[in-house]
């Protein structure tokens, strides 16, 4: 079998071994009689699933339990709603340096915290101070 690299964003190249470590678990995960995408996530099987994964990243991360984990589905351009949301306050606003496509997506998301300004942008090609 011929392996193909993917090196674009998003998902990336795993390791065969681990590749078939999960086709083997995919119909009947470690002898429960199902598959992991078929569990309730409030069941029991799934739950170790869960509590495994918090521990492991944990572990990796050096944190201790007095810090939580969340695991949010979402990719980079959720993060551009979740940063604001979680960091800024009921009436506040951000100031933004907007270099081009990326760095404008956060001035036109939708997470309800409007840019108060743009430092600079790669439209005018000119830097502002906020004020």
């Amino acid at each position: 079998m011929s392996r193909v690299y993917n090196f674009s964003a998003g998902p990336a190249v795993l390791p065969l071994e681990v590749l078939q470590d999960a086709q083997k678990d995919l119909v009947d995960y470690k002898g429960c009689g199902m598959s992991v995408m078929e569990m309730s996530h409030r069941g029991k099987d799934y739950d170790a699933i869960h509590q495994e994964a918090i521990a492991t990243f944990k572990e990796l991360c050096g944190l201790g339990d007095d810090w939580s984990v969340c695991f949010i589905q979402g990719g980079a351009s959720m993060q551009f709603a979740m940063i604001p949301m979680n960091f800024l306050g009921k009436d506040q606003s951000a100031d933004y340096a907007n270099q081009g496509t990326w760095s404008n997506k956060p001035t036109t998301s939708s997470s309800g915290r409007p840019a108060r300004s743009t430092a600079t942008s790669a439209r005018t090609r000119r830097f502002r101070a906020p004020s």
